[in-house]
């Protein structure tokens, strides 16, 4: 099921919904608008029940997004893709329970890299390069992109990216750990469905929980963080999904798992 909105390609292949910015005139940057239907699909996503994981890509081979449309920003002021609460396109401050893939097809600087460091994984094309250009404009990445930089790779690194905003290719980003996977281009759109299909083929209750105690854990003491870990764990054995994977590697079979949600 394929839809279009402004600025937007909206795709569902079973449960996984892809958002495709597509604005390749101006490099994939987001305006007002498309920033809007960003957030209503991710508020979709969150909802849906029959969604398991979003992707998010941009039109072409060029740019995955280019951040803040700046001749809109030009014309009426900049800011009007920020979304109260929820951030640049409604992703950069939202709180998701659903994996969010980045699939970085060329180009992701400023609010884009933003985009990219708020998902959960990044797979980009061999092509793709990422930066935070905004130091060239007068303006710095607020919007998450240096908070995230801060705790995802060294520092002379972030700060070579943020004070001269030139650059990277995805091979350096890969070798810092910030990109999961580098592929060919033309098998980025493939791979990451892929990568999407494997994820939602576990215990969907796992893949939340999982995603939510990392989430949590990274701003804990390692006890505090152990101790919750517990309680998420004793609730997660006691689920379908739990028991049917534990009753499969005992009768040496495998099962495709329930949507312990449904």
């Amino acid at each position: 099921m394929t839809a279009a909105t402004p600025g937007l390609i909206v795709e569902r292949l079973d449960s996984i919904l892809i958002l495709t910015i597509s604005r390749a005139h101006c490099r994939n940057a987001i305006d007002a608008a498309t920033s809007a239907a960003i957030d209503g699909q991710m508020s979709l996503a969150e909802s849906d029940p029959t969604i398991g994981a979003v992707i998010l890509t941009g039109a072409g081979d060029i740019a995955f997004c280019a951040g803040m449309d700046m001749k809109e920003a030009a014309r009426i002021g900049p800011g009007h893709g920020l979304i109260p609460g929820r951030g640049f396109a409604g992703i950069t401050e939202r709180q998701r329970t659903k994996p969010l893939i980045a699939a970085v097809n060329g180009i992701a600087v400023a609010g884009g890299l933003e985009l990219a460091l708020a998902a959960d994984i990044i797979i980009a094309a061999e092509h793709a390069c990422f930066g935070l250009s905004e130091v060239k404009r007068g303006l710095f990445a607020f919007a998450g992109g240096i908070q995230r930089l801060a705790r995802q790779i060294p520092r002379s690194m972030a700060m070579s990216m943020i004070l001269t905003g030139d650059p990277v290719p995805a091979a350096r980003m890969w070798q810092l750990g910030l990109v999961s996977d580098v592929v060919p281009g033309d098998r980025l759109r493939d791979h990451v469905i892929d990568y999407a299909q494997t994820i939602l083929g576990h215990s969907w209750d796992a893949i939340a929980n999982g995603k939510a105690l990392y989430d949590m854990a990274v701003d804990m003491p390692i006890s505090q963080g152990l101790r919750v870990g517990n309680a998420f764990g004793m609730a997660t054995l006691s689920s379908a999904g739990s028991r049917e994977g534990i009753a499969a590697f005992a009768e040496k079979r495998t099962v495709p798992y329930p949507r312990d949600r449904d």
